[in-house]
């Protein structure tokens, strides 16, 4: 062989050997539709993390499928390829979106291997985003942190917006297709995580915000029952003062509207809007703010009419709560120490808008505060509101403080707390509340002041990222940021240890302060202050929450009342 062929044969097979490890490092994991292949990418120890992402969980919901429930997807033929990302669902988005988006990501630290499965705990997060915006993409929840942990990270994308939540009050579009969605994907992972190393009958349900509501809405829906054992629901509750309605046909008119669509019956909106593009509907999500960048929330689940279809939520959350409706299983719940007190910035900031709120405050409070409109009883909550939070002073820099105040416990401080309370109340499995206090460099609101170095405060989401690497804005914490790592090192461990055991501090340890983290009851409403150091406090903005008790005593719900 001359000189010249050696070096072309060690080259090929120098090649060969180079592809041969390559696909070594691709995971092929089989399941009952397939087999799928994954990369592997790294964690924050520096230990391998099997990742699968875009696996579709159901069929494209386009064409006739859409306003449609969610159909499970069908077996594939060969290998399929799930090392990167799918689309986000419609939205105004800098990352790809599509309409075809019900796909999932899997992340697991160990495969099965021969015979030996690994069944590791299953956490499965459903992310925020108001029901219409976000994803479940490595870019927005990246498993970097939290599969440290020896879990198994699922995430996933549902229909936001009027593609999701559509819901005319008629058979038609009976409303909840979003959460219908969410349903699959439980009962994807229940069917096929065997095969990535998780346990299906150890599954933690965990979302933030939306994804916290649509949490403790799987724990009242017929439809979710035998899909979790365990809930985390992190700030954000559906028993706040938001209105669950039976449909939003006012909300499928506005989107008709902003389309060119006829708004006259049920049937000519649905027949026109299944004309529209999908990047029509999703882009026009700022059209329906109202006052500013409010209502946060637009869509919501309701209560559907039953027609003969598998409902979702047949009635108010605070209803089936309290009269034991409820999936019962551990539960932790809390919040962060400002929640959306950033959104009083926009308002106090801004000559016209605080103008606005001052002269209308009765109409502009609901939009803003997220409770039912033009009513006799809308009028009594807006004047309770000034009166408790404002001492009836106009809005202006100086009401900063307490406009905040307002914004952080009617959008989610209250029904957060709330919920504490009906469901330690009537379950019989442990409930774990917290406050999340601990202030690091990072954060998703600046104070404006600053030229955005110094966080306001911890604002709603602030504790996300210590639990997810969410690299569209936070760098990944490593050595180089010792004090973001000892945050994500706790926080890891306490909704490591829940998905485990149910119980996020099974032995007390220094890593956790040495704190013992004591389950809330309703008569001493214990809660654990995460910080700089982990402390057992109790009654949480007691005087607060108290007056918005007032204004919604259970009650009001014991008779299955929509309106309120």
């Amino acid at each position: 062989m001359g000189e010249l062929s050696l070096v072309v044969f060690l080259i090929c097979v120098l090649g060969f050997l180079h592809i041969k490890s390559e696909t070594i490092a691709e995971p092929l994991v089989t399941i009952s539709l397939g087999q799928i292949k994954g990369s592997i990418i790294t964690s924050r120890l520096a230990k391998p993390i099997y990742s699968f992402r875009g696996i579709r969980y159901a069929r494209a919901p386009v064409n006739e499928l859409r306003f449609k429930p969610p159909v499970p997807t069908e077996k594939w033929e060969g290998i399929y390829n799930a090392t990167q990302d799918g689309p986000l669902c419609p939205q105004p988005s800098s990352d790809p979106v599509s309409e075809d988006c019900l796909m999932l990501n899997v992340y697991s630290p160990k495969l099965p291997n021969g015979g030996e499965n690994p069944k590791l705990p299953v956490i499965v997060f459903i992310h925020p985003g108001g029901f219409h915006s976000f994803g479940g993409t490595s870019n927005w929840v990246g498993p970097n942190y939290l599969v440290d942990e020896g879990v198994v990270l699922v995430t996933f994308n549902y229909r936001l917006g009027t593609l999701g939540f559509l819901s005319t009050g008629d058979k038609e579009a009976p409303g909840n297709n979003g959460m219908k969605d969410q349903v699959e994907a439980l009962k994807w992972v229940k069917q096929n995580i065997e095969s990535f190393g998780g346990d299906p009958n150890s599954v933690t349900l965990m979302g933030y915000s939306a994804g916290a509501w649509s949490v403790i809405l799987h724990m009242v829906s017929p439809l979710s029952q035998g899909l979790f054992h365990k809930a985390a629901a992190l700030s954000g509750s559906p028993t706040g003062p938001w209105p669950i309605p039976s449909n939003q046909l006012d909300v499928a008119k506005k989107q008709a509207k902003f389309v060119g669509c006829p708004d006259d019956t049920a049937a000519n909106i649905l027949k026109c809007l299944r004309t529209k593009s999908f990047h029509e509907l999703g882009e026009s999500l700022p059209k329906f703010k109202e006052f500013g960048n409010d209502p946060v929330l637009i869509w919501s689940p309701v209560i559907e009419p039953d027609f003969g279809q598998p409902r979702f939520l047949t009635a108010h959350p605070i209803h089936l709560i309290t009269s034991g409706q409820f999936k019962k299983v551990p539960f932790i719940i809390g919040q962060t120490k400002d929640e959306f007190g950033q959104f009083a910035f926009n308002v106090v900031n801004n000559e016209t808008l605080s103008k606005e709120m001052n002269e209308n405050f009765e109409k502009v409070a609901p939009i803003s505060f997220l409770y039912e409109r033009d009513t006799d009883f809308s009028k009594t909550v807006s004047k309770t509101i000034k009166t408790f939070y404002l001492q009836d002073k106009n809005i202006d820099k100086s009401q900063l403080t307490p406009l905040a105040q307002v914004y952080s416990d009617s959008l989610s401080g209250f029904g957060i707390n709330r919920a504490a309370k009906i469901i330690a109340d009537h379950s019989d499995q442990l409930v774990y509340y917290y406050k999340f206090t601990y202030q690091g460099r990072y954060s998703h609101f600046y104070t404006p002041e600053s030229n955005s170095t110094v966080p306001y405060g911890v604002v709603h989401q602030d504790d996300s990222l210590y639990l997810f690497y969410i690299k569209k804005l936070f760098p990944l914490f490593a050595e180089s940021s010792p004090q973001e790592v000892e945050m994500v090192t706790k926080l890891t461990a306490l909704y490591g240890n829940f998905a485990k055991t149910g119980n996020p501090i099974p032995t007390t340890s220094e890593k956790l302060d040495n704190v013992k983290w004591e389950p809330f009851t309703t008569a001493d409403q214990k809660y654990l202050e995460i910080g700089d150091k982990l402390v057992m406090q109790e009654k949480l903005y007691e005087k607060r929450f108290q007056e918005w008790e007032k204004l919604y005593p259970l009650s009001m719900y014991q008779k299955n009342k929509h309106s309120h």
